[in-house]
C-alpha cells in the first residue's frame, strides 16, 4: 500500500550537537512505523549533504549529520537541517513499499529454552502448545533495532499473546532467547539483562561483530518463526556461523 511521508507532520528536535530527531508520534503503531520507513527511503533518495547514518525507530528516526555543513544564516544547524528535511517530505512522492526480505527464525519453544512459556500460557488461558503455535504462526515486521546491537523489536504479535513484563527482570537472559514484552516480541542477540517473558530460543546468531553485516535482521525485514525440536536446535547451534 502506498505511504506518503508527509501524511503525518513530524516534529523536530536536536539530540546533542550532531543528531536530529524526527518524530511522527509516540506510540507503537504499524501505520506510524510505515511512515517512518517511507521517510527513511525519501531522505536516502534525497541524499542531503552532511547526513550520515539514518536510524529508524517505532515512531521516529534519528539523522546523524555534520553540523558544519548546516551552519549558515545565523540559525542553529539542526534547525537548518530540519527545514531541509521538511521540504523533502513535503514534495516526496508516495512510497510504494517493496516486498520485504523474509527471514525465517528457527525456535525451540519451552523447556529450558523458554522457562516462561508454561506460566505465561496459564496466565493467558492457553496451553503451552497453543501459545507456541500462535507465536510461530504470526507474520512479523522488524520495526527497529535497539536496546542492544541486533535486538529486533517486532510488530505483528497476536493480541491474545500480549503479556506483562516480569516484575523482577533477570540479570542474565541467554543469547537467542525469544521473548514477549507487552505488545511486542523480540530476540535477545547476546546474553543480557532483561524483563521480557522467555518463551523459546533460537540457535541463530543475531549479532556477530565479525560478520558483514553484523546484524542478521534489519529494520523493515519480514520475520517468520519456525518451531524446531531439540535435535535440530543442537545441530543448528553447532553449525558454522
Amino acid at each position: 500500500m502506498p505511504v506518503r511521508p508527509a501524511d503525518a507532520a513530524p516534529s523536530f528536535e536536536p539530540l546533542g550537537e550532531s543528531t536530529l530527531l524526527v518524530r511522527f508520534g509516540s506510540c507503537i503503531d504499524a501505520s506510524l512505523n510505515a511512515r517512518v520507513h517511507a521517510t527513511v527511503a525519501a531522505l536516502r533518495a534525497a541524499a542531503l549533504p552532511g547526513v550520515g547514518d539514518i536510524a529508524p525507530a517505532y515512531a521516529s528516526l534519528a539523522l546523524r549529520y555534520h553540523p558544519a555543513t548546516w551552519a549558515e544564516g545565523g540559525a542553529s544547524p539542526w534547525r537548518n537541517l530540519a527545514g531541509a528535511v521538511g521540504a523533502v517530505l513535503a514534495h516526496a512522492p508516495a512510497f510504494e513499499e517493496a516486498n520485504p526480505r523474509t527471514i525465517v527464525i528457527p525456535v525451540r519453544y519451552g523447556g529450558e529454552h523458554g522457562p516462561d512459556l508454561e506460566p505465561l500460557a496459564s496466565l493467558l488461558g492457553l496451553s503451552p502448545r497453543q501459545l507456541a503455535e500462535r507465536h510461530a504462526g504470526g507474520e512479523y515486521r522488524v520495526a527497529m533495532l535497539g536496546f542492544a546491537p541486533g535486538f529486533p523489536y517486532l510488530l505483528g504479535l497476536d493480541p491474545a499473546l500480549h503479556a506483562p513484563r516480569l516484575a523482577n527482570p533477570r540479570v542474565r537472559v541467554p543469547r537467542g532467547s525469544v521473548a514477549i514484552g507487552g505488545a511486542q516480541t523480540g530476540i535477545y542477540p547476546s546474553e543480557l539483562p532483561g524483563g521480557w517473558q522467555l518463551i523459546g530460543r533460537t540457535p541463530l546468531a543475531l549479532f556477530d561483530a565479525a560478520r558483514e553485516p553484523a546484524c542478521l535482521l534489519a529494520a523493515g525485514d519480514a520475520v517468520h518463526f519456525r518451531a524446531i525440536d531439540e535435535m535440530e536446535f543442537a545441530a543448528l547451534e553447532q553449525a558454522p556461523r
